[in-house]
């Protein structure tokens, strides 16, 4: 009989543990968010269910905020419509949401240049949660507090369209 207890209290463990899942994903059961508009000038995010504003947040952008991408390594964050592209519950600065950065024009334009356009453009949490980031210290990305970002993740799902600009 203890045998039995033994294996029912792990077995109960084992499912009460993956019942608690990653702490950091939350469950979002409001409308929609159907539009995303980045204003790199006024530095907000804006979260959209069609032409309701659900939600807005301050940001920080890469170390050369003005002007749109161009190439791989300018410190800028991108300017034009992209979508969010994938999802990483891993990421190294909390959570991250995928943009999709660069398009053809993207690519063509740094090519142009002579260079490569890059990637790896992200909406994302802070790179240490137990001090304040500086403004603008992203390599391009949209970078905003860990706690925002867990709600950001929830809300926001593949494929919604993003507007970044100046």
């Amino acid at each position: 009989m203890r045998r039995r207890d033994l294996i029912l209290s792990s077995a109960a463990t084992v499912a009460l543990a993956g019942c608690a899942g990653n702490p950091k994903l939350r469950r979002y059961n409001g409308p929609e968010v159907t539009f995303l508009v980045v204003n790199k000038s006024d530095r907000r995010l804006h979260l959209l269910h069609h032409d309701s504003l659900l939600k807005s947040y301050d940001i920080n952008l890469g170390f050369a905020p003005t002007g749109h991408k161009q190439f791989e390594g300018d410190g800028r964050t991108p300017e034009g419509v992209y979508r969010i592209d994938r999802r990483n519950p891993n990421s190294k600065f909390h959570l991250s949401l995928g943009i999709s950065y660069p398009n053809v024009n993207d690519v063509a334009a740094a090519k142009a240049l002579g260079k490569s356009a890059g990637g790896d453009i992200f909406i994302h949490g802070q790179k240490n949660p137990f001090k304040s980031d500086s403004k603008d210290w992203t390599w391009g990305c949209i970078s905003v507090t860990n706690e925002e970002m867990e709600e950001i993740y929830a809300m926001v799902q593949t494929d919604t369209l993003i507007a970044l600009n100046p």
